[in-house]
């Protein structure tokens, strides 16, 4: 089976500063540098075909590039408990028409559609069952700012469980350029 998700790859310009805001937050499981990505779909555990037939889909999207920034934290939380600090990303709107695209292409083969509200964002942190006190880090941070930044391709990712945390692996590159 391959967990996979379809993400962006930001710049190494734009993940070093966030790399470099990350910490005191107590409990926080922070990403690496490999690891921060701006999702577009996740799509879940799929067999080999499935997945090659996923990979060849993706292929049919057609967008025009479009320039974004790093804008703003936030958190999630799963029933009042903080479990994800994350970089907000704008405009949302050709992330979303993408978003859509990805979605539908994936609901054309199958696979359920995405049901949760997109909000496109670069996740930072990662916290246990008992959440996390992250006031002061939302504060200290909100006013998060980055230059633009020119989305012109996206990727398909396999996520591997490990030891330590999850490591992604592009599958597949879609679009005239490559992220570094």
């Amino acid at each position: 089976m391959h967990r996979l998700f379809v993400a962006i790859r930001p710049p190494a310009s734009h993940r070093a500063p966030l790399l470099a805001l990350m910490g005191g937050v107590a409990g926080a499981r922070w990403q690496r540098d490999d690891q921060l990505h701006l999702t577009l779909r996740f799509i879940g555990e799929v067999d080999r075909h499935r997945a090659t037939d996923i990979a060849d889909t993706l292929r049919t999207i057609r967008f025009a590039p479009f320039d974004v920034s790093v804008s703003g934290v936030g958190a999630f939380d799963r029933r009042g408990v903080i479990d994800t600090l994350w970089a907000g990303v704008q405009p949302r709107d050709p992330l979303a028409s993408l978003h859509r695209k990805v979605d539908r292409a994936c609901v054309a083969l199958g696979l359920p559609p995405e049901e949760r509200a997109y909000l496109p964002h670069i996740t930072l942190a990662r916290f246990g069952r008992t959440g996390a006190l992250v006031d002061p880090f939302l504060a200290t941070h909100a006013a998060l700012t980055s230059p633009p930044f020119t989305i012109d391709s996206f990727a398909l990712f396999e996520s591997r469980l490990g030891h330590n945390g999850a490591s992604y692996h592009i599958v597949e590159d879609y679009g005239p350029g490559s992220p570094a």
